[in-house]
C-alpha cells in the first residue's frame, strides 16, 4: 500500500485542550475515508492536522511523504482542503479565485475552465464576485478551487453543507472521480445516510482518538466492493 497519511500517537492541542489525544492512522492511495463522530470529537482537527494547519505536540506523522513537524509548509502546498472557511477572496470573481489558486499551486491556467464547468459554476457565475454568491455557490466554488489544484490528498470538512440535492449529487460524483483518478479523499461529515455509501473506510472519532476503523462499501478507487 502506498502511504498517503501516517499518524502514530499524534497529539494536537486547541489551546490547552487535547483535540487529538494519541491518534493512530494509516491511509493509502485512492481511498475514500469517512470521518464520523459527534461535534467536538476531533474530526475537523484530524483534517487540519493532515493539512499541516495545526502543529502536533507529540507523536510521528507523515503526509504525502512529508514530515508534519519538519516540513509542514510542503504539506500545505500539497493537499487540497475544503474547510468551514472556504478560503476564497470576496473581492475577486469566481474565475479570478480559481486562477489565483492554480498559480499558487503552479498549475496551468488551462485547468480553470474545466474546473468551473465540472462544478457547474461556469456559465452564470464565473464573473461574479465571491461576496455576492449564496452559501451553496460559495461551496461549489471552493470545491472547484480544490479540483483545479489536482492534489493527491483531498481533505473535505462537511462538503455537502449548504448545497441542494443536485449540488450534493455533484459533489459525490466529484469525490468518486477523484478517487478513480488516484487521489485519496478524507471527508468529515454528519450526513451518514449519504457518505457511508461513498466510503472505502469509516473512521469513528471520539474524545480525540480514533475508536473504530471499519471497511466501507467501496474498494479503493471508488469502485463498488464485490
Amino acid at each position: 500500500m502506498v502511504s498517503i497519511v501516517s499518524l502514530q500517537g499524534v497529539v494536537a492541542l486547541l489551546g490547552r485542550f487535547p483535540a487529538l489525544a494519541g491518534a493512530d492512522l494509516e491511509v493509502g492511495e485512492s481511498e475514500i475515508v469517512l470521518v464520523q463522530g459527534p461535534n467536538g470529537a476531533g474530526k475537523s482537527t484530524l483534517l487540519r492536522v493532515c493539512a499541516g494547519l495545526l502543529r502536533i505536540e507529540s507523536g510521528r506523522a507523515e503526509v504525502l511523504g512529508h514530515d508534519l513537524v519538519a516540513d509542514r509548509a510542503a504539506v500545505r502546498r500539497s493537499v487540497g482542503l475544503l474547510g468551514h472557511d472556504t478560503a476564497l477572496y470576496d473581492d475577486l470573481t469566481v474565475e479570478e479565485n480559481l486562477r489565483f489558486w492554480a498559480r499558487a499551486s503552479r498549475i496551468d491556467d488551462e485547468a480553470v475552465p474545466a474546473a468551473l464547468d465540472r462544478l457547474g459554476v461556469a456559465e452564470r457565475l464565473r464573473d461574479v464576485a465571491v461576496r455576492n454568491l449564496s452559501a451553496g455557490q460559495r461551496r461549489r466554488t471552493a470545491l472547484a478551487a480544490v479540483v483545479v489544484r489536482r492534489p493527491r490528498l483531498w481533505l473535505l470538512d462537511e462538503p455537502h453543507s449548504g448545497l441542494d440535492q443536485g449540488g450534493r449529487d455533484l459533489i459525490d460524483q466529484v469525490i468518486l472521480d477523484a478517487a478513480s483518478a488516484g487521489a485519496t479523499v478524507m471527508l468529515a461529515s454528519h450526513e451518514l445516510d449519504r457518505t457511508l455509501d461513498l466510503a472505502t473506510r469509516h473512521l469513528t472519532v471520539a474524545g480525540g482518538t480514533i475508536t473504530s476503523d471499519e471497511r466501507g462499501s467501496r474498494e479503493p478507487g471508488g469502485h463498488d466492493a464485490a
